[in-house]
């Protein structure tokens, strides 16, 4: 079974760099500001999404589990 996820984006520490986007393009685009924001938290693996997470260089990315509330990054 899936897990579903929760994932945000810190505004106030996105730079847009795009490394998110450039990883998941169908859970990440960038918004008019030019910063990543989430448009399909189902739109690739969880392995995917965590590791473009992980690339975040300023870790503007939290992904948690939706149904526990458990954090799965940072």
């Amino acid at each position: 079974m899936t897990r579903t996820l929760r994932i945000s984006v810190d505004h106030r520490c996105c730079v847009g760099n795009a490394q998110c986007v450039n990883l998941a393009p169908a859970v990440f685009r960038h918004n008019e500001n030019v910063q990543s924001e989430v448009v399909d938290p189902a739109g690739a693996p969880e392995a995917v999404i965590l590791k473009a997470a992980r690339f975040c260089p300023t870790s503007a990315i939290r992904v948690e589990d939706a149904t526990t509330g458990a954090v799965l990054f940072p």
